[in-house]
């Protein structure tokens, strides 16, 4: 009960359109999503793994989020807008994370054992981004949109690629809400810009003293 009242608090501090928590605890289906999954991981844990594994495809069924029931999730997750979320059996979840819909954390297929990533607190994973293996994305990360991050993420630093790439920020911690993450490949183009534009100024000056030079030979 502890961990269901943690999630609402989550939803109504991260998500702005949350009007009360009693919408939050009937429509929202990233929520109601994660509810079924903590009743079907208490039935997986008392052994009754059939029960929780119907609980579980129920739940894929209505709300389009595949949540393994053994996962381990805390309390104060939450899964905004849901549909096509994917976390697997040996995934582990820490407290005060985002997930955006589309996310996947999933394993390789080439493991055995823990496959599945570990989430520490107080991360955000975009829309869209994917997760594998038995990796560890720190504290306080963000995951960027669309990312596919396959090896550790340490903490306080931002992902965006294929595949993903670390962006540190100065172990200085991000605002929860804010989205904007750096595109490494523009700034690798506008580097590029900037090295054309040098070279080019320093052709123009050398054409330009080659050009004074013939003239002063040509007048001799």
């Amino acid at each position: 009960m502890n961990k269901i009242k943690m999630d609402l608090n989550v939803a109504m501090e991260k998500d702005p359109a949350a009007r009360s928590k009693a919408e939050v605890f009937f429509t929202y289906g990233g929520f109601k999503a994660l509810f079924r999954y903590r009743i079907a991981h208490w039935f997986y844990n008392h052994k009754m793994k059939i029960i929780a594994t119907i609980i579980s495809a129920g739940a894929r069924r209505k709300y389009g989020v595949d949540i393994h029931p053994a996962a381990q999730i805390a309390g104060g997750v939450f899964i905004d807008h849901a549909v096509g979320v994917v976390i697997g059996e040996t995934a582990v979840v820490g407290t005060n994370v985002l997930i955006y819909q589309g996310v996947t954390l999933g394993g390789t297929g080439k493991e055995t054992g823990k496959r599945h990533p570990t989430i520490q607190d107080n991360v955000m994973l975009s829309a869209g981004s994917t997760v594998l293996g038995n990796i560890t994305i720190g504290h306080d990360s963000k995951i960027g949109a669309g990312s596919v991050v396959i090896k550790d993420v340490p903490p306080y630093a931002t992902v965006v690629g294929v595949p993903g790439r670390v962006i540190k920020h100065n172990n200085v911690r991000v605002n929860d809400l804010d989205q904007h993450l750096p595109d490494p490949i523009l700034e690798e183009f506008a580097r590029l810009n900037r090295r054309i534009e040098t070279l080019e100024n320093a052709l123009n000056i050398k054409a330009c003293h080659y050009s004074i030079t013939m003239d002063n030979e040509e007048e001799k």
